[in-house]
């Protein structure tokens, strides 16, 4: 089969007392793999088999008769990317990367404000983002599925704010659970290895 789940980065215990095991491994070998698992099935026997995700994402964006495509590798592949996006007391942002967040909005406490605001106000399920987008850093929100490849931007960080993310630690307390994301679980080192290849 062409597409795979890949391991997580981490032990499940490694993000506690932040996400816990359960979750982890809920959300991983459950969840993410269920997308692997389907998107196979869906591409099987035709000339998307053999494309890498991307290809796939963005051939099959905004085509409502490969919806279900799209649905099924975007979320392997945004899963992918949340999970090496967490770190416990993974650090602060320096050099470049801490200055252009600087630049782009004020201080690091102000983006936090904003990914804050848009994953609690992402109605219904989906992911908030940091995306370079022309040169210039952003936040957004995109629901469901969706990813910012598609809108020509390059995902930096994403937190999945569907409810199996966090609903087994936080309950329906969302907000909570993207503020401990920002204080406690960003692994900076690896966004700042996505902006270096982006910029």
């Amino acid at each position: 089969m062409p597409f795979e789940l890949p391991p997580l980065p981490y032990d499940y215990k490694a993000l506690e007392p932040f996400i816990s095991a359960s979750t982890l491994e809920f959300h991983h070998d459950k969840h993410h793999a269920g997308y692997v698992t389907n998107l196979n099935n869906l591409v099987k026997d035709t000339d998307l088999a053999n494309k890498s995700l991307e290809e796939v994402i963005l051939a099959t964006a905004n085509d409502s008769a490969k919806a279900g495509i799209f649905n099924n590798a975007a979320q392997v592949w945004n899963h992918t990317f949340y999970w090496n996006g967490l770190k416990k007391d993974g650090g602060s942002p320096t050099g470049e990367l801490a200055e252009k967040i600087n630049a782009s909005f004020g201080s690091l406490d102000e983006f936090k404000n904003q990914f804050k605001q848009a994953g609690a106000t992402q109605f219904g399920s989906g992911y908030a983002w940091l995306v370079l987008d022309k040169g210039e850093l952003k936040v957004v929100k995109t629901p469901n599925a969706a990813n910012p490849m598609t809108d020509g931007q390059t995902p930096l960080l994403t937190a999945d704010v569907w409810e199996h993310a966090y609903y087994l630690d936080y309950q329906n307390r969302r907000p909570d659970y993207l503020q401990t994301f920002l204080d406690q679980l960003i692994n900076w080192d690896f966004v700042a290895e996505q902006y270096a290849k982006a910029k």
